[in-house]
């Protein structure tokens, strides 16, 4: 069942409906953004609430894309040695079994 949170980024306060279970992400995730979009207005390099949350967003969504490049690197040399694992695996059992 949904429920009311509110939330306080750069002290405007945001109703948002969400389950029991997402509130505890919720206001972690909207702590994050508040903490960003300060970072980027005490910057002093950008002015106006939507520059700032435009800003904000874009290094959060580099941050993930770059987050996942690394991710699906990992994987696929994960993929590799565990490929060349079963290969050698199944190299030493044909061997011990002949």
């Amino acid at each position: 069942m949904a429920e009311q949170v509110t939330l306080k980024i750069l002290d405007k306060d945001y109703a948002v409906a969400c389950s029991a279970e997402q509130r505890v992400e919720l206001i972690e995730a909207a702590r994050l953004l508040d903490s960003r979009m300060r970072e980027v207005r005490d910057s002093g390099k950008v002015l106006g609430l939507e520059r700032v949350a435009v800003m904000a967003a874009l290094n959060m969504s580099h941050e993930i894309q770059t987050m996942r490049m690394r991710e699906e690197s990992v994987n696929s040399e994960l993929g590799t040695r565990v490929h060349d694992m079963k290969i050698k695996l199944e190299s030493a059992l044909h061997a011990i079994l002949k």
